[in-house]
């Protein structure tokens, strides 16, 4: 089982999300994980063997650079497509709901409240009757004995 444990950790952080479209070492370190058999020039002796140019070890690097800026750019537009779809595909299930002076309500207690103490407490207070609505959606609520 420990054996398997690296293989397994390596095919976790290599594979794409889909809420980023990456994966989580392109997230963190800018630059896909690249397999030791994929490597094109893996050491200064290759290089050394191909004899590489100068010149043309600055433009193959730069390409390279160019490749991960071009990764990272798509990365952001996908992020703020997906942050965007997010509101869309949870507000769909929202009923919108329209309050009058008069409608009976239940008030949500907040965690952070003082009537919020205990783990079983109730999550709702009330009933409540709407005394004015507000702009926005804000209602002014008054108890029911006035």
């Amino acid at each position: 089982m420990a054996r398997g444990l690296p293989f397994a950790l390596l095919g976790y952080h290599t594979i794409v999300r889909t809420s980023t479209g990456a994966t989580p070492y392109m997230l963190v370190y800018g630059t896909e994980a690249v397999i030791p058999t994929d490597v094109e020039i893996p050491s200064l002796r290759i290089i050394q063997e191909v004899e590489l140019s100068d010149a043309e070890w600055i433009r193959c690097r730069y390409e390279q650079l160019a490749v991960i800026d071009g990764k990272i750019m798509n990365e952001v537009c996908h992020n703020q497509f997906y942050l965007n779809r997010m509101p869309r595909s949870f507000n769909k299930r929202v009923k919108p709901r329209q309050f009058a002076p008069g409608h009976l309500v239940l008030k949500k207690i907040i965690p952070h409240q003082d009537e919020a103490k205990e783990k079983f407490s109730p999550n709702w207070q009330g009933p409540y009757m709407v005394h004015r609505v507000l702009t926005g959606g804000a209602l002014i609520l008054a108890e029911m004995d006035g």
